[in-house]
């Protein structure tokens, strides 16, 4: 089903979040079983191949993905049949009511999502995707060379783990934020979204038509609100 580039490890975090976030799968319980084989490849005794068995479950569709998946480590989107085949179906919009954030927690959790990357600290050159509560406490992260293959682990570990509780969480990303990477995470209902870097117009587009409070360029005690502000305290 998919080809990726991504950085070893949590590779069946990356499977999970990656069938969920497609929308493969609607539960990783539809899947059976995960196993890691292939060749062995250099001193990290890495197994490049991951085999994902799916229930028979009727809300498994793998029909409705209108992809080939050739996924590289810094374009999540290249293979899609067309920009059409990008959107997703939503039953609902993230919850109005959910708490709001504060400017301190806002400008915080950059901070605290680079001092919890142990392979960025190694290399400089690796993204995160982090899950925070609304008061700012750090719940999951993930690593990757790959911004989407980030998010699919920390989703992806996120729902293994039963930690997904949307109406009181957001996530925030290094780098950039693409329709992709917005895509993801309305997938989860989560309502609230931060990025170290800016967003791309179709990124805005579709956290407004989602209800998706939207928050960028967040640098030293500034940040940009681009969507939905009235789920932030300032």
């Amino acid at each position: 089903l998919s080809i990726t580039m991504r950085t070893p490890g949590d590779d069946e975090d990356l499977v999970r979040g990656f069938l969920y976030n497609e929308q493969i799968i609607e539960d990783i319980n539809h899947i059976d079983t995960i196993e890691s084989f292939g060749d062995k490849v250099g001193q990290y005794n890495i197994q490049n191949k991951i085999l994902a068995t799916l229930n028979n479950s009727q809300n498994v569709n793998i029909a409705k993905i209108k992809r080939d998946f050739l996924t590289n480590s810094s374009c999540g989107v290249c293979g899609k049949s067309s920009l059409d085949a990008l959107e997703i179906i939503k039953k609902e919009k993230p919850s109005s009511s959910e708490p709001k954030i504060t400017k301190d927690i806002i400008i915080q959790s950059p901070d605290i999502l680079r001092n919890n990357q142990s392979e960025f600290s190694k290399t400089g050159g690796i993204h995160a995707s982090g899950l925070f509560d609304n008061n700012g406490k750090l719940i999951s992260i993930r690593e990757d060379v790959g911004r989407h293959n980030a998010l699919d682990k920390l989703i992806g570990s996120v729902l293994k783990n039963n930690q997904l509780k949307p109406t009181n969480q957001f996530i925030t990303c290094s780098g950039r934020l693409n329709f992709e990477l917005v895509q993801k995470v309305l997938m989860t209902n989560i309502g609230i979204m931060i990025g170290v870097g800016a967003p791309t117009s179709l990124a805005i587009d579709l956290a407004n038509k989602f209800d998706m409070t939207l928050i960028g360029f967040v640098k030293g005690d500034s940040f940009n609100i681009y969507t939905n502000n009235q789920k932030v305290t300032i």
